[in-house]
């Protein structure tokens, strides 16, 4: 098992853990949400999250190939309409032709597939990373809520807040004082309920 395939197994048995659906993380997650991000068809999402083994990797020329067609499909203009292969040139930095070529057999340069991964906001490696790794990587936000859920005080135990309480004997009672309004601050929790993290 490859080192990608072990940290999104260990990501999915701490999901597991927090929402108390061992097996089930297709029913708790929005797998659709986690698609659009990922770039990773949702059946390969709902697949990985069960733990299963992805059939068929797909080599790197391919996965920029169908991440590219992916976008075209997913990322519409202001207007609803879907990018055309002209306008996607324009956003790489490079012709239609060129583009077009891409798209049937070869890979586009770094600058060029930056500036498509920047343009639409998309996470870096979107365009390359295999799916175990996109979903990793987009599962880390999840799980960083969920903790920050299951266990709110969590942010304060960090080597920094650590430093910064070990200073609290020498700090002046001014400083003291403004500490412990910042650390109420921080743990307590949004009277409307709406704790966006």
């Amino acid at each position: 098992m490859s080192d990608t395939h072990t940290a999104l197994s260990e990501a999915r048995e701490r999901l597991e853990e927090l929402t108390g659906r061992p097996g089930r993380l297709a029913e708790s997650l929005d797998v659709a949400d986690l698609s659009y991000r990922t770039g990773v068809p949702a059946e390969t999402v709902a697949a990985l999250l069960a733990g299963d083994a992805v059939v068929r990797e797909t080599d790197l020329g391919e996965r920029v190939r169908q991440r590219l067609d992916f976008i075209r499909e997913t990322r519409r203009r202001p207007d609803g309409k879907r990018y055309s292969l002209d306008e996607l040139a324009r956003i790489a930095g490079t012709s239609r032709q060129w583009l077009s070529e891409w798209r049937t057999s070869g890979l586009p340069s770094l600058e060029h597939a930056d500036r498509i991964r920047r343009f639409f906001g998309l996470a870096a490696g979107f365009l390359t990373a295999d799916d175990a790794e996109a979903l990793h990587t987009a599962l880390q936000p999840v799980l960083r809520e969920l903790e920050a859920k299951a266990d709110p005080l969590a942010p304060l135990r960090t080597p920094g807040f650590y430093r910064l309480a070990r200073r609290a004997p020498h700090m002046s009672p001014r400083k003291l004082q403004a500490l412990a309004e910042w650390a109420e601050m921080v743990t307590e929790r949004n009277p409307t309920g709406d704790d966006d993290l």
